[in-house]
C-alpha cells in the first residue's frame, strides 16, 4: 500500500465522557466488534473475573474507574482503528486534555438518564478549541432515560453544537425494543442475552410504513417510531459531513453499550464519516500527514506498564511520513540521533513489536528517562508541535519519606511518576523540601498507591497552604532578581529547573502581577 492509502484508512479517536457514563464499556464493545477481543469483561461486575481490557492498572481494577489513558488498535472492514480510552474523573483531566492533542476525532458518551454533565462540558470546550470533530453516543437506554428529543435539545444547548441523529431509539428502560439506523435504514432489535458477544438481530427496513414493522416491535411502538422519524427528518437538516469535519455538527447515536446495543451502528458509520489523520500544528508551520518525512511527538509517558521490568514507555503520535524500526531519527530537544529496536503497538498493556507505522498510529518507545511530554522526533528538521501543555496545579502537599531505608526507591519513583505528567514536583527555595502539585486530590492517593506497589516505597503527605503555582520569566533580569529575593519564601524550581512562584492567596498573586510589570506569569508550562 502507498503512504496515501495507509493514511486514508486510519481512524484515530478518543472516547471521552463524565465519570461513569459508560466510556470504558463502550471501548470494550468496539474492540469486541473489531474482533480484537472475544469476550468483554464487564467493568464492575464481580461475576466475570476479567476486568475491562483498557483498565489494566491494579488501582483501576479496584476502583472501577480509569486513571490513565490507554491505547488500543485493531483492524475493522479494511480500516485501521486506534482508540484512546481516557479517564473521565476530573482529577485526571490533564491526561485527557493531552490525549486530545493526539487524536483526529472524538466520541463523547452521555448517560441517557443524566444527560450532559459538568466534565462533558469542559471536555467539549477542549474539542472546540481544536475544532475536533465529535460524535455523540447516548448510552444506557436499557435503563429509564430522558426522552430522545429532550436529550438532543440538551446536547445542542449545553455543548453549543448542532446535532443530527443518525440512529433513533425505540422506547427505553424495560420496554427498550432496539435502535432504528437512520443512516443505513435498518432496524436492530434488542435481545438482552447478547451482552458478551457481537451478535444482534438486524432487520433491513427502508419502508417504515410497512405493516411488517408492527410484527417486529408491536403496533404501539411502530406508530411511535414512524412519528419520531418523521419529526427527525422534518426538524433536522440532512447530515452534512463537511460541517461535521469542521467541528460544527455532531452526529448522534443511541444505544446501550453494556448490552452491545447501537455499538455496531456507531462503529460502521464512524469508519465511513470520521476523518483520517489531519494536519498537526507546529510552531513554525502546519505539518501535513501526507509529507514523506517522519514527524511525531510524545503526548504521554507511562512508567511500569510491566511492573516486572520497571519499563517506561513513551507514547508517540505519528503526524507524517513512515516510522521504521531501527532507523535513526532526530530527538529535537537533545539534538541526538536515536533508533528504536523494539517499537511497540498497543492493546492496553499488551504490547507487540512492530516494523513500521503510519500517520495516526500511536507507537510505544522504550524510554530510559530521556524523553519528556511534548518531545518531537523528525528526520532532521527542527520542529516543535504546539498544544501539549502542563497545567498549573491547584492542590499541593509536601511529600515526606515514611521509610528511611527506602530513600532511593522513593526518589526514583517520584522522579519517574512526575515524568508521566500526572503531577508536578517543585523544590522549595526556602527549605529544599519537595512539594507535589496536582490538578485533583485523587491524584495524591494514586501516587501513594503506585509508589508503594510499583516502587516498594512509602510516603506520607503533609499539608501546605498554596493557592496557585505559576511559572515566571522576564526580559528584565534586575526585576526578576529583585522579585526572587523579595518572594524568597514563596519561590521554588520545577523538575526542569524553571522558576515557579507559589502564591499563597489570590490576593498575593494579583499584587505580585501589579507590582512587577515586567515579569510574565504563566499558568501552563508551554511558554
Amino acid at each position: 500500500m502507498t503512504l496515501q492509502e495507509e493514511i486514508a484508512r486510519r481512524r484515530t479517536f478518543a472516547v471521552i465522557a463524565h465519570p461513569d457514563a459508560g466510556k470504558t464499556t463502550l471501548t470494550e464493545k468496539l474492540l469486541l466488534f473489531g474482533g480484537a477481543i472475544h469476550v468483554a469483561g464487564a467493568v464492575k461486575s464481580n461475576k466475570i473475573k476479567k476486568g475491562a481490557t483498557s483498565d489494566f492498572m491494579e488501582i483501576e481494577r479496584q476502583r472501577g474507574i480509569s486513571v490513565a489513558t490507554s491505547v488500543m488498535g485493531f483492524e475493522y472492514q479494511g480500516a485501521k482503528i486506534n482508540i484512546l480510552d481516557t479517564p473521565g474523573h476530573e482529577d485526571f483531566a490533564e491526561d485527557t486534555y493531552r490525549t486530545l492533542t493526539a487524536v483526529d476525532s472524538v466520541i463523547i458518551v452521555i448517560d441517557g438518564a443524566k444527560g450532559v454533565e459538568a466534565q462533558t462540558r469542559k471536555l467539549m470546550n477542549v474539542c472546540r478549541m481544536r475544532n475536533t470533530p465529535v460524535i455523540v453516543f447516548i448510552n444506557k437506554l436499557d435503563r429509564p432515560s430522558k426522552e430522545p428529543f429532550e436529550l438532543l435539545d440538551e446536547v445542542e444547548a449545553e455543548l453549543h453544537i448542532k446535532v443530527r441523529p443518525l440512529a433513533f431509539p425505540i422506547s427505553n428502560g424495560p420496554t427498550f425494543k432496539g435502535v432504528y439506523n437512520l443512516y443505513e435504514k435498518h432496524l436492530s432489535l434488542f435481545t438482552s442475552d447478547e451482552k458478551l458477544t457481537a451478535d444482534a438481530t438486524t432487520v433491513n427496513f427502508s419502508d417504515l410504513s410497512s405493516p411488517e414493522l408492527d410484527g417486529y416491535i408491536g403496533e404501539k411502538f411502530a406508530e411511535q417510531l414512524r412519528q419520531d422519524v418523521d419529526l427527525v427528518e422534518g426538524v433536522y437538516d440532512d447530515f452534512d459531513r463537511e460541517a461535521y469535519l469542521r467541528g460544527e455538527l455532531a452526529p448522534v447515536f443511541f444505544g446501550s453499550a453494556v448490552n452491545n446495543f447501537g455499538v455496531r451502528e456507531l462503529l460502521e458509520c464512524f469508519i465511513r464519516i470520521a476523518p483520517s489523520p489531519r494536519p498537526a500544528p507546529a510552531v513554525d508551520r502546519l505539518v501535513e500527514a501526507t509529507e514523506p518525512k517522519l514527524t511525531g511527538f510524545v503526548f504521554k509517558i507511562h512508567a511500569n506498564m510491566d511492573p516486572n521490568h520497571r519499563d517506561r514507555i513513551a507514547f508517540m503520535k505519528i503526524c507524517s511520513g513512515k516510522f521504521e524500526r531501527n532507523k535513526n531519527y532526530l530527538h529535537v530537544r537533545s539534538g541526538k540521533q536515536l533508533k528504536f529496536s523494539s517499537p511497540t503497538a498497543f492493546m492496553a498493556e499488551k504490547k507487540s513489536v512492530i516494523d513500521e507505522a503510519f500517520p495516526g498510529d500511536i507507537v510505544g518507545l522504550h524510554d530510559t528517562g530521556n524523553f519528556k511530554i511534548g518531545d518531537t522526533f523528525t528526520e532532521g528538521e527542527k520542529l516543535k508541535f504546539t498544544g501539549i501543555p502542563s497545567f498549573a496545579p491547584e492542590q499541593f502537599r509536601y511529600i515526606e519519606n515514611a521509610d528511611p531505608l527506602k530513600f532511593k526507591q522513593l526518589a526514583k519513583g517520584v522522579d519517574q511518576l512526575m515524568d508521566e505528567g500526572v503531577a508536578q514536583l517543585f523544590t522549595s527555595s526556602l527549605n529544599g523540601r519537595k512539594i507535589i502539585g496536582t490538578v485533583g486530590a485523587l491524584q495524591f492517593e494514586v501516587i501513594q498507591y503506585r509508589l508503594e506497589h510499583e516502587y516498594n516505597a512509602s510516603c506520607r503527605w503533609e499539608p501546605i497552604s498554596i493557592y496557585k503555582a505559576c511559572w515566571i520569566d522576564s526580559d528584565n533580569e534586575e526585576q526578576l532578581r529583585d522579585f526572587k529575593r523579595r518572594k524568597h519564601t514563596n519561590m521554588a524550581v520545577d523538575k526542569h529547573g524553571r522558576d515557579v512562584f507559589l502564591a499563597d492567596t489570590s490576593y498575593a498573586l494579583t499584587l505580585a502581577q501589579e507590582n512587577f510589570k515586567d515579569i510574565r506569569f504563566h499558568f501552563t508550562s508551554e511558554f
